[in-house]
């Protein structure tokens, strides 16, 4: 849930209410910049540690102390990023002090947001200042933002930076959007759920949209949105091939590697939620159903496809013709189950029933870890690429266990493999 293009945009801004109601939580920024400020009066490593230290990470709030759990930040991570880009610092340092001036609005917007959803649960929201990875998460109750991402602007000076995403992350970005982007955030902490599959997650993204539309009573205002819009018709096709499957590639939280067309997830998610909350005879059930949509629940969350009307089909026969274009494992020699393998054997031959894209594959330990994993590199393809042969390594009278997922291997059609998972295991005989 996450991200500013989207993998940054989605995870920010999620109180709504003032620093006297002990909701929004600022002084993180306040300390990093007197950390920041005694740091720039010595040249020595070791007394910038201990400031940064001493200064912010041990006065850390519990929102920063999540933040740092989550995305692996510590103090060398922060006396790094200080040295290498004091350009950047410098031109960010009045934007994330702004966020204090926003505190009416956050509580305006989130009244309107309890007015159409009486259920509303508070929620803590800590600006901290976070590692240039991200712009937040989200923890229990707790928003946790990295307020040197989400209040970079265009005018931002980047000239310090390598990554060509960290560069383009603030181009459009804009100090009026938080209002709508907390109204986003403040929705993860009310959903249910983390199933992890494209259909599920796009859903649970692009409904905050939704929601925070609603609230603000305007349309957003958002790349992926417009791109989408502009390219349903393929989107909505592509969605089709993969929507059932794990693999988040063309969807979710990939603004590095997708530019215009990054996650356009969002976009299917607020097309459906949108379509859903229209056909509603009862708008208020509608906006409670769409927050309260549970996301473990595979059932839930196709019969709100269904009835949302998005596609023509229904779910159900768009999970068939799925299953029916997915590839699955036809054969495998050794055989799946085999109770006596020859322990000199040396190839493992997986065939599948469509032509699969070479090289794209992983395979999983099972749940019995990795003494029991037998593949020690790939050899290729074989069978106009059906055919996938490994190289094992095996020992006498022993048990060996791998899985391949559906968001792993997938055919040259573009639809994943059938299984979700699929465990492969068999049993080596005696010398």
């Amino acid at each position: 849930m996450k991200r500013f293009t989207t993998i940054i945009f989605s995870l920010v801004f999620a109180s709504a209410f003032s620093q006297q109601s002990a909701k929004i939580f600022t002084s993180d920024i306040d300390n990093f910049w007197v950390a920041y400020d005694s740091i720039q009066k010595t040249d020595n490593h070791s007394q910038k540690l201990d400031l940064i230290k001493r200064l912010y990470t041990d006065k850390a709030t519990k929102g920063l102390k999540a933040f740092m759990k989550a995305r692996n930040y510590n103090d060398s991570v922060y006396v790094k990023n200080i040295e290498q880009y004091p350009k950047f610092w410098n031109s960010v340092r009045p934007n994330t002090l702004t966020i204090k001036t926003k505190t009416k609005e956050l509580e305006a917007s989130v009244a309107k947001l309890k007015e159409l959803y009486p259920e509303l649960k508070d929620a803590e929201m800590y600006f901290t200042i976070g590692g240039l990875n991200s712009g937040g998460t989200v923890s229990g109750n707790m928003v946790l933002v990295g307020a040197e991402l989400v209040t970079g602007l265009a005018s931002t000076d980047v000239s310090e930076f390598k990554d060509e995403w960290l560069k383009g992350v603030f181009a459009k970005q804009s100090l009026d959007n938080i209002v709508s982007l907390n109204i986003h955030e403040y929705i993860h902490t009310q959903q249910t759920g983390d199933r992890r599959r494209v259909l599920n997650q796009s859903i649970k993204e692009g409904s905050c949209d939704l929601i925070a539309e609603l609230v603000m009573n305007k349309p957003q205002e958002k790349k992926y949105l417009s791109y989408g819009a502009a390219h349903a018709d393929k989107v909505k096709n592509l969605f089709k091939k993969e929507m059932f499957t794990g693999n988040y590639t063309n969807w979710l939280y990939n603004g590095r590697d997708k530019g215009e067309s990054a996650d356009l997830g969002y976009y299917v998610g607020y097309e459906i939620s949108k379509l859903y909350y229209q056909n509603a005879k009862d708008k208020k059930k509608a906006i409670k159903d769409i927050i309260e949509l549970n996301y473990n629940s595979d059932k839930a969350v196709e019969n709100f496809l269904t009835q949302s009307q998005f596609f023509k089909e229904k779910t159900r026969d768009l999970m068939k013709e799925y299953r029916k274009k997915s590839p699955a494992v036809v054969k495998m020699d050794p055989a799946n189950g085999s109770a006596d393998v020859n322990p000199d054997t040396k190839e493992i031959r997986i065939t599948f029933s469509k032509e699969m894209i070479p090289e794209y594959y992983s395979f999983n330990l099972s749940d019995k870890g990795k003494e029991y994993m037998p593949i020690t590199k790939v050899l290729g393809m074989e069978n106009t690429d059906k055919t996938l042969v490994l190289g094992v390594d095996l020992k006498p009278n022993k048990e060996y266990e791998f899985v391949l997922t559906n968001k792993s291997f997938r055919s040259k059609e573009g639809y994943s493999l059938k299984e979700e998972k699929l465990l492969i295991k068999f049993k080596t005989a005696n010398k």
